[in-house]
């Protein structure tokens, strides 16, 4: 008797996380906006410009999930989070998603009560070193100094490679991709590692952007996708679609410009993402013509990337993983049928 009551209660235990964050949707909507976690400053992704709005392809995530609840993409507020600091902030309440270039691995999949939605870009950590070092390869870089993001999958990557390779290296940690590039400067550090992504924009924080160069090699699989709390199913949906709708209109010729227009389309596939047939909007517990404010308010997937990390940016990336499937890269829509 005693060991059954013993289950019970350990059942119940772990039940309780999930009790509380149900409803999140119930939640963000009384609130009247949406709390989205983003990072202090990641050029590209999620950082304010001279006005201070935030700008991004992470913020356009956001507001894209304002834009599905309640057809307004300005119903957000950016919490800016450390590395350390992200997961508990989703943990705890304070956000309701978190959209902040986050790597999707297995431990943090199953370990910290989260869920990821999906993979809003394909990354892998790099290196970014001053051309007066003289390397041209990563294998180079045996006893040199990195200036290293602490609460990262940095570290333990960095650790891999350079043990796989007979090398040694020093760290020094700092809490913000803004420290991290300051040290970099100041000399405190021979390298910085990161994602690839990051190291072009803290490139451009340089005070001469050419004095540096990001090396060729690429040691991890660093995919990064908005993440939730478990135990909120209706939540989890519809923070996973909203990614897939803005991928749905890039496949489909969907763009902010043209979208009035695509409301005419006969095409059954944009009549469905479109809302003008079908039931996605109501199994999801939104509005029909959520993924056409998505696509009016914000753009598909394509517009994001070009205008904040792609050709139309200063960071100029190529879109090398992140290309369309149709395109030989891996982003890819579940149907919305």
């Amino acid at each position: 008797m005693k060991l059954t009551k013993i289950a019970l209660l350990l059942s119940a235990a772990t039940l309780l996380p999930n009790l509380a964050s149900a409803g999140t949707l119930e939640q963000v909507v009384k609130k009247g906006a949406l709390n989205c976690g983003v990072s202090t400053g990641i050029p590209g992704f999620s950082a304010t410009d001279s006005k201070g709005a935030w700008e991004g392809l992470d913020v356009d995530f956001c507001r894209s999930v304002a834009a599905a609840v309640f057809a307004d993409a300005d119903a957000v507020k950016f919490i800016p989070l450390t590395a350390k600091e992200r997961f508990t902030a989703l943990q705890s309440g304070e956000i309701d998603v978190l959209a902040r270039s986050s790597t999707w691995t297995s431990s943090r999949d199953t370990s910290l009560g989260l869920n990821f939605t999906g993979v809003n870009y394909y990354d892998g950590q790099g290196f970014l070193v001053n051309k007066k070092l003289g390397v041209s390869s990563a294998k180079e870089l045996n006893g040199a100094t990195f200036c290293i993001q602490a609460g990262t999958t940095t570290e333990l990557n960095l650790t891999d490679y350079f043990k796989a390779n007979g090398m040694e290296y020093k760290a020094v940690t700092y809490d913000t991709s803004g420290q991290t590039i300051d040290g970099f400067k100041k000399g405190r550090c021979d390298a910085v590692t990161s994602d690839a992504s990051q190291l072009y924009g803290l490139k451009l924080k340089m005070d001469d952007p050419n004095s540096v160069m990001v090396l060729p090699e690429i040691i991890s699989k660093e995919p990064l996708g908005p993440v939730v709390r478990q135990g909120d199913d209706d939540w989890f949906n519809i923070v996973r679609w909203t990614l897939y709708a803005s991928l749905e209109a890039e496949e489909l010729g969907v763009t902010q410009a043209n979208v009035d227009m695509q409301l005419k389309s006969e095409n059954p596939s944009i009549k469905r993402l479109l809302g003008t047939t079908g039931t996605a909007g109501k199994d999801l517990g939104l509005k029909a013509d959520w993924a056409y404010n998505i696509i009016k308010k914000v753009g598909n997937y394509s517009e994001s990337f070009d205008k904040h990390v792609g050709k139309d940016s200063p960071l100029g990336i190529d879109r090398g993983l992140n290309k369309l499937w149709t395109q030989g890269g891996l982003m890819y829509s579940m149907p919305i049928r």
